[in-house]
């Protein structure tokens, strides 16, 4: 049988999440930016801190680290191999590891984009199904292009957007009400996108996380999924032209949105 788990976000800085999933013992968090929120929640719950996940190299990603090392000097770390850290980590790429007994395995999935060694976390736990992608899926959006190029991180987000619907998408930003409003400048008669923004909007409101999404829904509603859709075409005035060139001018626009 196996164990109940729970991911609480814990906010961080202006718009972060950390995510942490435990089972009332042991806990592993991804990205943790900030030490201290992560923590207190430790602390309140009773959790030892059994593992850490990194996606990609940016700061606020990873700028908790070394406290949360020394706060609990056993924990194990994960981060990609394509990128340079300043902690003892094991160096992780396309495969799958074993990151804490409770859990079970954990697929790395390759997402360079955002940055040239990004990667994402999809766990299988029963029958949920968890991705944990930093920032390369947003909430209806997708992160921007420090290091890498249009063509890769397209190539990236159709690799996430192949995973079976119901794959619950965690990212690390809180984002979406912003890229709903950009998506809808794009495609303003998309049925599902208004409702999404009205969703997303009573939850923010009631002071939730517009989080998790699932493949689902950004394929419904996520224009950087959604290249193929006339709408978004005609919107950008490249009708029937090649979904990265469509990509590309999307996410242009998005940069100064």
């Amino acid at each position: 049988m196996q164990h109940q788990l729970q991911i609480i976000p814990i906010s961080a800085f202006a718009d972060n999440y950390i995510w942490l999933i435990h089972n009332g013992k042991q806990a592993l968090a991804i990205d943790p930016g900030d030490a201290k929120p992560v923590l207190d929640v430790l602390t309140k719950l009773g959790l030892q801190l059994e593992c850490i996940l990194i996606t990609h190299h940016h700061h606020d990603h990873i700028g908790g680290v070394n406290s949360l090392m020394q706060a609990f000097p056993d924990v194990r770390i994960f981060a990609p191999k394509q990128e340079n850290y300043d902690f003892t980590h094991t160096p992780v790429c396309a495969s799958t590891i074993t990151v804490a007994g409770w859990l079970g395995n954990v697929r790395v999935i390759d997402v360079p984009g955002h940055t040239l060694g990004h990667v994402a976390y999809y766990i299988e736990h029963g029958s949920q199904k968890w991705l944990f992608c930093g920032d390369t899926l947003f909430g209806a959006g997708c992160g921007r292009l420090f290091e890498g190029t249009p063509a890769q991180m397209l190539a990236s987000l159709q690799k996430l957007a192949s995973l079976t619907g119901d794959t619950q998408v965690y990212c690390t930003h809180e984002y979406t009400l912003h890229n709903i409003s950009f998506a809808l400048t794009l495609e303003p008669n998309n049925t599902e996108l208004i409702q999404r923004e009205q969703d997303t909007r009573a939850l923010r409101v009631s002071g939730r996380p517009s989080l998790p999404s699932t493949i689902a829904l950004e394929l419904a509603t996520n224009p950087f999924l959604r290249c193929d859709s006339s709408e978004i075409q005609s919107s950008v005035q490249l009708e029937n032209c090649a979904t990265l060139q469509v990509f590309s001018k999307i996410r242009e626009l998005r940069n100064t949105y």
